[in-house]
């Protein structure tokens, strides 16, 4: 196997047992930190981390599949997830993927070619009132219109 987990992560690991009647419960908290260590959830990280909470990988697997926001495949630098729900889909959705694909020269489960961006479409990111919306990374985007979009990606590139 060819992920093993920082010792930040491994001490991390180890306080948090002792909050929990089980390891198994520690299932998300690993996930969490395998995808921050190293970007995405490799299937090496997933049988380390079955290893280290006692449970079958598949057990792991399923669970890493089911929530979105893991990531099983290497992303972009700047992974984009723009909300496809009715919220954001009736406030300009269209617009700000259209303006994003344009932009990028990517469409939605695509990275470019630099490895500095993923685009997705994810469902509800839970800020409908300030539709649309999208996350980029950690931080989220609200109340988009293309003319922003423009302003953020020319943000990002001054940050790089």
């Amino acid at each position: 196997m060819s992920f093993v987990f920082s010792k930040e992560n491994l001490e991390r690991i180890e306080a948090l047992k002792s909050r929990y009647p089980s390891p198994k419960a520690l299932l998300l908290p690993c996930l969490w930190m395998a995808q921050y260590q190293e970007g995405y959830i490799s299937l090496d990280a997933i049988e380390v981390i079955g290893e280290v909470i006692d449970m079958p990988p598949m057990e792991l697997y399923r669970v890493a599949t089911f929530y979105t926001m893991f990531n099983l495949e290497p992303v972009g630098k700047y992974h984009i997830q723009l909300c496809k729900t009715l919220s954001c889909a009736l406030r300009g959705k269209a617009q700000i993927l259209a303006q994003l694909s344009n932009r990028l020269g990517i469409k939605p489960g695509e990275s470019s070619q630099d490895g500095k961006y993923t685009l997705s479409q994810v469902e509800c990111l839970g800020s409908c009132g300030t539709a649309p919306v999208m996350q980029i990374n950690d931080r989220y985007y609200e109340n988009l219109t293309p003319e922003k979009i423009d302003t953020i990606l020319e943000s990002l590139e001054e940050e790089s």
